[in-house]
């Protein structure tokens, strides 16, 4: 026989875990995929159409600047 003074189902929350939390204050930050693009487009191209013998090294100031742009959000390379 059913109890007519029954409450209805409570609605449940998700269970708090560590790593949510971190993922959550990781999310204010930006994906590296996301910023410097500029930089990054001008160090591609130089390394991928370079007819120097080291690419590398032509393209190092391009490559210093990317990597300072990035050093500048908190990714290091």
């Amino acid at each position: 026989m059913h109890d007519a003074k029954a409450s209805p189902p409570k609605a449940t929350t998700p269970a708090h875990h560590p790593s949510e939390e971190a993922s959550s204050s990781s999310s204010t930050r930006p994906k590296p995929c996301c910023v410097c693009k500029e930089e990054k487009s001008k160090r591609d191209e130089c390394m991928l159409f370079s007819t120097a013998k080291d690419p590398a090294a032509e393209c190092s100031s391009f490559v210093d600047q990317y990597r300072s742009c990035m050093l500048r959000y908190g990714f290091t390379m």
